[in-house]
C-alpha cells in the first residue's frame, strides 16, 4: 500500500475536458497530461494523480457497451497499481455508464467515481474544477490503509451518489443528477459529510472479476395512453430481442385490456424477459397492489422494484450475457447485485 493514495484519472470525453479558445470561441480538447499545471489546486490533495485519455475523446451521446468495455479494461489493467479511479465522462449518458460499470466490475474493492461538468474546464464560471477536485479527494479517502469507498459512484454538484441509483434530471443546471430512491453517500460542504452506513461493503478476499461482454438485444418501451397493439406486436416480434424494460405507470400499472396481457404472455412464453419499472421519477414497482398490475404479476413479468431505467437496461444486458437458466432469471434480476435496488 502506498503512503499516498494513487488515483488514475480516465478521460473518455465530454464537456469537462473541453477548453475554449478565447480568440476563436471554439472548444478544443483539454490536455490532461498538463492537468497539474492548469489546476494547481490539485497539488494540495494528499494523493498522486496519473492520467489516461481516450485517443479520440467521445461525446457521451456516442457511449456504448464497446466503450464501457474499454473503461473496464483500463481499470482491470491498472487495478493493482492504483487505489482509486476517477472517470471523466459526458453527463448525458453518465448514469447509464455508471450503472453498466457497477455490474461489469464484480467484487470491486476500490472507488470508481464518474464525474463531469455542465461547462468546460476553462470557462470562468465552470463547475468542472469543483467536481473534479472533490471526486479525486473522495476517491483518495482511506481508513486503516483501505479505501473508504468501494463501489461505482457518480459525483456532481456537491453530492456523491451510488452510480446505479442515479438519473440525469437537468440539461442546464449545475445540479444535473439525482438519486431518486437512495440517499446520497457523501455531501461536500465545508467538510465532507460521509454517510458511511450507506456504503457497499466489499468482500475483500474476492478477486475483481471484469465482465466485458454485454448483450444488447434489449429495448426500452415507455407506456402511454393509446399505445397500440400493432406497435407493441412489431417490437415483441423482433427475432433477436431477448429482453425489454417496460416503463409503466405509477407503482407498475398498465392497461388491463385482454390484447395487452395476451401479448405479454405470448412474448414471455417465447422466452422474452420483460422487466417492469415505473416511469415516475421516484418510487417503486409493486405489482399486485392494484388490479392494473395483478395480471402482469401472474404471467411472470419481472419486478424492477425501485431500480432506475438506466440500471434496469444495463443490468438486463449484463445478466443476459451470464448464461443464467431461464427458470432462475426472474429471481436473479429481482435480487440486488450491486445495491441497485431494494
Amino acid at each position: 500500500m502506498h503512503s499516498k493514495a494513487k488515483i488514475l484519472l480516465i478521460y473518455t470525453g465530454g464537456t469537462i475536458g473541453m477548453r475554449k479558445d478565447f480568440d476563436t470561441g471554439a472548444l478544443k480538447a483539454f490536455n490532461f497530461s498538463k492537468l497539474l499545471q492548469k489546476i494547481p489546486e490539485l497539488k494540495q490533495l494528499d494523493c498522486e494523480i496519473e492520467t489516461i485519455s481516450f485517443e479520440e475523446p467521445i461525446d457521451s451521446s456516442n457511449m456504448n457497451p464497446k466503450e464501457w468495455a474499454r473503461i473496464a479494461t483500463i481499470i482491470e489493467s491498472n487495478y493493482l497499481e492504483f487505489d482509486g479511479f476517477v472517470i471523466l465522462h459526458g453527463s448525458d449518458t453518465m448514469s447509464y455508464s455508471a450503472s453498466a460499470l457497477s455490474f461489469m466490475l464484480e467484487n470491486l474493492a476500490k472507488p470508481v467515481i464518474f464525474t463531469g461538468s455542465q461547462l468546460p474546464i476553462g470557462d470562468l464560471r465552470t463547475d468542472a474544477k469543483e467536481n473534479l477536485i472533490t471526486a479525486i479527494q473522495i476517491a483518495s479517502l482511506r481508513e486503516n490503509g483501505l479505501p473508504v469507498i468501494a463501489e461505482v459512484c457518480l459525483y456532481f454538484e456537491y453530492k456523491l451518489y451510488r452510480g446505479n441509483r442515479t438519473t440525469k434530471i437537468n440539461a442546464e443546471h449545475f445540479k444535473a443528477f439525482t438519486s431518486p430512491n437512495y440517499p446520497d453517500l457523501v455531501e461536500s460542504g465545508v467538510h465532507l459529510n460521509l454517510s458511511s452506513k450507506l456504503f457497499l461493503q466489499p468482500k475483500s478476499d474476492n478477486k475483481l472479476q471484469v465482465h466485458t461482454n454485454l448483450d444488447t438485444n434489449v429495448a426500452i418501451i415507455k407506456m402511454f395512453p393509446g399505445i397500440s397493439e400493432a406497435v407493441l406486436s412489431a417490437i415483441f416480434d423482433i427475432s433477436s430481442l431477448k429482453g425489454i424494460v417496460l416503463e409503466t405507470y405509477g407503482a407498475g400499472n398498465a392497461p388491463t385490456e385482454e390484447w395487452f396481457l395476451n401479448l405479454l404472455k405470448k412474448a414471455i412464453g417465447k422466452g422474452l424477459y420483460i422487466v417492469n419499472v415505473t416511469q415516475c421519477s421516484g418510487g417503486s414497482v409493486n405489482m399486485g397492489q392494484y388490479e392494473t398490475s395483478t395480471g402482469m404479476k401472474e404471467i411472470g413479468v419481472i419486478s424492477g422494484k425501485d431500480i432506475t431505467t438506466e440500471a434496469a437496461i444495463t443490468k438486463l444486458m449484463y445478466l443476459l450475457s451470464q448464461n443464467i437458466h431461464p427458470e432462475d432469471f426472474k429471481s436473479v434480476f429481482e435480487t440486488s447485485l450491486r445495491g441497485e435496488m431494494i
